[in-house]
Formats: C-alpha cells, sequence, structure tokens
C-alpha cells in the first residue's frame, strides 16, 4: 500500500478515535443529567412524532449500544435499550434525533431521498469493493482498469458518506427545534442535547473526510501508473 497510505490511514484512525471517545465521555456526562420532566426516550420520541402529525411510526426498543436508528422500510424509530428506558438529556437527545429522520421521511426531505436511493448500490460497492481494490493495486501494470473498477466502487460509498451529513445534521437541527419550541426540556437539559447531538454529527464529519482521503489516495494510484505507462 506504501507509507503514503499508512500516514493517511493512521491520521484518520487518530482523528476517528478521538471524536469517538469524546463523544463517549459526552454520552456519559448527559446520561446524569436527569429530565425534570420525568420523561423516557421512548416517551420522547412517542411525543415528537405526534406532535409532527406522523401516526404510521411505531417507537420500538433494539438490543445493543449506538444502534439507534430510523427505518424507513417498515417506518419504525429503534431506539437503543438504554436511550428507550432511561429518562436524562442524552436520551432525550438520540430519541428526538431519530424521530428527525422520521419527519424528514414524512416530509419527502430530498438529502434522505437520495441517500436511501443510494442504499442498493452502496450494498454491493461494500460488498466486492475491498477485493477489486486490492487485485487493482497489485495488477496495477497488467490491468489497471480493475483498479479504475474500485474507485468507482469506493466512490459510491463516499458519496453515501458526503450525503449523509446534511441527512444528520438536519435530523439534528430538527430535534433541537421540537425540544426548545416545545419547552421539554430545562435550559442545562437543552444544552446538554444540543452538545451531544453536535459530537454524535462530528463522527460522521471524520468519516466523510476518511472516505474523501482515501478515495483521492486510490485515484493517486491510478493516475501516477497512468503516467507512466505514458
Amino acid at each position: 500500500m506504501g507509507s503514503g497510505y499508512l500516514i493517511l490511514a493512521g491520521a484518520i484512525m487518530l482523528f476517528s478515535w478521538l471524536v469517538s471517545s469524546r463523544l463517549k465521555s459526552k454520552f456519559e456526562q448527559y446520561s446524569k443529567l436527569h429530565l425534570q420532566n420525568g420523561m423516557s426516550g421512548a416517551e420522547i420520541a412517542e411525543k415528537m412524532l405526534a406532535d409532527n402529525g406522523i401516526t404510521d411510526v411505531r417507537v420500538i426498543s433494539t438490543p445493543g449500544q449506538l444502534t439507534d436508528h430510523y427505518n424507513p422500510v417498515n417506518k419504525t424509530v429503534n431506539l437503543s435499550e438504554s436511550v428507550y428506558n432511561q429518562r436524562n438529556a442524552a436520551a432525550a437527545a438520540v430519541a428526538a434525533h431519530e424521530c428527525g429522520h422520521a419527519v424528514q421521511h414524512a416530509v419527502g426531505y430530498q438529502w434522505l431521498t437520495m441517500r436511501s436511493q443510494l442504499v442498493p448500490f452502496v450494498n454491493v460497492s461494500s460488498k466486492y469493493m475491498q477485493w477489486v481494490l486490492i487485485g487493482g493495486i497489485l495488477l496495477i501494470n497488467s490491468f489497471p482498469y480493475l483498479l479504475l473498477g474500485g474507485i468507482v466502487l469506493f466512490a459510491a460509498t463516499t458519496l453515501f458518506s458526503i450525503v449523509t451529513l446534511p441527512v444528520e445534521y438536519d435530523a439534528s437541527n430538527r430535534a433541537l427545534a421540537w425540544l426548545e419550541n416545545k419547552r421539554m426540556l430545562t435550559q442545562q437539559e437543552q444544552a446538554g442535547a444540543k452538545d451531544a447531538l453536535k459530537w454524535a454529527a462530528r463522527t460522521y464529519v471524520v468519516a466523510a473526510i476518511g472516505s474523501i482521503g482515501t478515495l483521492l489516495y486510490y485515484v493517486s494510484i491510478y493516475m501516477g501508473a497512468g503516467s507512466r505507462r505514458d
């Protein structure tokens, strides 16, 4: 792979670890900030859906940690067990954020629609691109177009990570606006929810930057091989 790739991969991994560690500490901090309204994450989610006139989405509990997500296929807001049951600022932030995706789906938010359309392509790309890229690098001198194919597959995942950014930030903005407008949280709780979601969003920024950097690295290999052939 070369020293350039190792340096890039190392920098991305370090940055990702720093952001993930900060996110974990923030959620631990705000998990101790109990809500004065006494509502659980599930109750927060159900109220946000109702306030937005969404009646065909279920709020369910899903096993594990950091497994929270909105499923547009079966219209479910899936909350991890801790978020579903707990009554703190971190749980409120996550629950409202996932409902933000449900609101996006209900109003036809264009970036969410685009991301959903990319899912089938990303699933295929993720399955094969690693092997195509490795084969392309090994055969760069005899069959350079294999690497080009791998770059195209990787580009699909990179595009997905870029499109994900406005989707995640918009969901957080919708969540925070609803929490504030409905006065669901105290000032301190609202500030904690905002801070938690800010750090959660930064994990997607790191992923996008890492994907772009890696894509450019593979493109440079391909271009470099082309220059040598010329």
